[in-house]
C-alpha cells in the first residue's frame, strides 16, 4: 500500500493526523449518563453543538473525519471513540473494556472499521481487559500501557502476542480514588513531538519517568490544580500542534513555550463524562 493510498495504520500519537473516527452525541443515548457514571446530565443541544465544532477543527487541520453510523445502545461512553480499540499498521485491534458497561461498544466499532476499510488484526477476550486510554504509543515500535482497574495483565499479555514486533511496556497505575472513577495511562502522560510529552509528574509511574528521561523527551508539566480538569489530555494534530479542551491556562502556557502550537475547544458537555479530546477521536491513519 502506497502512502497516498493508504487509509490506516496509527503506530504513533504525534504524527499527522490524516483520518480519524468519531461518533456524534445522540440525544437518544444521552440518558445512560448515570450508568456511565457522567459527573452530570449532558444537554442534547449544547453536546451536539460541541461536537460539530471539535470535528471542524480536526477537518480544519486536514484530517478525514469519519463519522460512525452503528448504534450506541443509550451508551453516552460511545462517544469517546479512542478507548474499544487500537489501530495499528496492520489494522484494528479490538479491546475489551474493563468499564463493563462499554463492552458493546466493540462490536459496534468493528461495524464502522469495515465501513471505512480498516481490516482486524486481532481481538481480545474474557478475561482479557483493556482499553485504549491506557495504551500510548511512545514511538512505532514501543507500546505504554497501564495496568489498573480497566486494564489487567491478561491483556497486556494479548496486546503482546498481538504485536510481536513490538515493545509493549506495561506500568501500575495509581488507585487515584477507586475503581469508580477513570484514571488511565493517557490521564498522566500525553505525547506531543517524539521528543516532547505533556505529563502529571506527581502519579507519573516512576519506571515510565525513567525511559522518558532515557530517552531524553522533554516534559510539559501540568499544574496541580489542572490535572482534574484534564490538563493532560491533549491530542497532537501533528508535531508540536495540539488540541486541548479550553481551560487550563497554565498548562496552555507551558506548552507554548516549548514551541507547541495550542488550538482550543469548548467541552463544557463533552467533557461531563472525563473525556478530552483524546478520548473523543480514534485515529485511523498518521504519517
Amino acid at each position: 500500500m502506497t502512502l497516498q493510498s493508504k487509509t490506516y495504520g496509527c503506530q504513533s500519537m504525534t504524527g499527522e493526523l490524516r483520518r480519524v473516527l468519531v461518533r456524534a452525541p445522540r440525544a437518544e443515548d444521552l440518558h445512560g449518563w448515570r450508568m456511565c457514571g457522567w459527573r452530570a446530565e449532558p444537554d442534547a443541544r449544547r453536546i451536539a453543538e460541541e461536537h460539530e465544532a471539535f470535528c471542524a477543527l480536526l477537518e480544519l487541520a486536514g484530517a478525514e473525519v469519519v463519522h460512525a453510523g452503528s448504534h450506541a445502545d443509550g451508551n453516552p461512553d460511545a462517544i469517546y471513540t479512542y478507548d474499544p480499540a487500537l489501530v495499528a499498521d496492520d489494522g484494528a485491534l479490538l479491546l475489551h473494556p474493563g468499564k463493563e458497561c462499554r463492552r458493546g461498544e466493540v462490536a459496534a466499532m468493528a461495524e464502522d472499521f469495515e465501513r471505512a476499510g480498516v481490516p482486524r488484526a486481532g481481538e481480545l477476550q474474557d478475561p482479557e481487559w483493556a482499553e485504549g486510554g491506557d495504551c500510548c504509543w511512545l514511538d512505532e515500535r514501543t507500546l505504554l500501557v497501564g495496568c489498573g482497574y480497566r486494564t489487567n495483565e491478561a491483556g497486556i499479555a494479548r496486546l503482546r502476542a498481538l504485536l510481536p514486533e513490538v515493545e509493549v511496556s506495561a506500568y501500575d497505575l495509581p488507585r487515584w480514588h477507586g475503581r469508580g472513577e477513570v484514571m488511565h495511562l493517557m490521564s498522566l502522560i500525553s505525547p506531543l513531538a517524539p521528543d516532547l510529552a505533556v505529563v502529571y509528574a506527581p502519579l507519573l509511574p516512576t519506571r515510565l519517568a525513567q525511559l522518558l528521561e532515557e530517552r531524553e523527551i522533554e516534559l510539559v508539566e501540568v499544574p496541580d490544580e489542572e490535572f482534574e480538569s484534564m490538563g493532560t489530555n491533549v491530542l497532537a494534530l501533528a508535531p508540536r500542534v495540539a488540541l486541548a479542551v479550553e481551560g487550563n491556562p497554565r498548562t496552555r502556557e507551558r506548552m507554548e513555550r516549548a514551541g507547541v502550537e495550542v488550538l482550543t475547544y469548548r467541552g463544557d458537555e463533552l467533557s461531563k463524562g472525563d473525556g478530552g479530546p483524546t478520548c473523543l477521536t480514534r485515529p485511523l491513519l498518521r504519517v
